[in-house]
């Protein structure tokens, strides 16, 4: 059975569409490399969903730093490979953030607590994020839908194109939250054989609320669970500087499948730098590190 890498991407806008997919295929080369398997041909194809939200991609031969449309953080190659040991200090820090956000916006049965400041908090800080939830787009034909549901299409149309082949499914930051609605709602009859989160906000409580009450779970008393449909793995990778990653442990968070599956987190370097300041964030350097690239390697070679 033929095997192919599928990619969704994350939050805000986004270069063009095959600009992007080349500097993914790039940085996930990039870590072939590093771990001295180097590959040059792997099936690869990404679902782009940015221009449903932004009429415009970034320019990145835009110059003019001013223009809404200039791409401050543009594919770099990777400066070196060498693995970062995390701060014990910093990772005690957000296991007890972690505790706290649980305590504060959670009810012991999973309920919301200050639903107000929460949608707040959605809005001011995850923008594309409030409007996947909430806001109506129009479709190609000018037809008005859930932004959800036609940014959900949008994944569901790949995997079902490819439902014949072995699939890693690679998802970074609010593509996440997608990928995890797809597999539970939309397509759970499609065999994903690796699961791969990169830079995932699902563990933030009001990401799990959201997810219970889209599956009904009206008691919202259990945990939400692992798709039923990953058959092989479900790897999460964290970089603790990541801003957007405030609860780097997804084990914790979601019940295992019925085949026995849960998340396995994690926790990486992403050398991502741009002049000299290093985005822990981004896609193209949690591609490449060493923990993601070999579970790309196995996948690839059959392991």
């Amino acid at each position: 059975m033929s095997r192919i890498i599928i990619g969704i991407h994350g939050l805000r806008n986004k270069p063009p569409r095959k600009v992007l997919k080349k500097w993914w295929k790039k940085s996930i080369r990039e870590g072939l490399r590093a771990i001295e398997h180097p590959r040059w041909f792997f099936r690869f194809e990404l679902v782009y969903w940015a221009h449903m939200l932004y009429p415009e991609p970034f320019n990145p031969r835009e110059k003019d730093k001013e223009n809404p449309l200039y791409l401050s953080a543009p594919y770099r190659p990777a400066k070196d490979f060498h693995k970062k040991k995390p701060g014990r200090l910093r990772k005690k820090i957000l296991e007890t953030l972690e505790k706290q956000m649980d305590k504060i916006f959670l009810n012991e049965d999973l309920s919301i607590n200050f639903e107000r400041i929460t949608d707040h908090i959605i809005r001011r800080y995850f923008e594309d994020l409030d409007t996947y939830y909430k806001a109506t787009i129009q479709d190609s034909h000018n037809n008005e839908f859930l932004a959800r549901d036609i940014i959900r299409t949008e994944l569901a149309k790949v995997l079902y194109k490819h439902r014949k082949k072995k699939i890693l499914l690679i998802a970074h930051s609010m593509g996440s939250i997608i990928a995890y609605d797809v597999l539970t709602q939309m397509v759970p009859y499609i065999e994903i054989d690796t699961l791969v989160t990169i830079g995932s906000p699902l563990g933030i409580p009001i990401i799990i609320r959201k997810i219970l009450t889209e599956q009904k779970n009206l008691t919202l008393k259990e945990k939400p669970k692992t798709p039923g449909n990953i058959v092989n793995g479900w790897y999460n990778f964290s970089d603790l500087k990541d801003k957007v990653v405030l609860d780097y442990t997804l084990a914790n968070d979601f019940k295992e499948n019925s085949r026995g599956i849960r998340a396995v987190d994690k926790v990486v370097y992403n050398n991502y730098e741009i002049n000299g300041e290093r985005n822990p964030h981004k896609s193209y350097g949690y591609l490449r590190t060493l923990e993601c690239s070999e579970v790309i390697h196995d996948f690839l070679t059959g392991t």
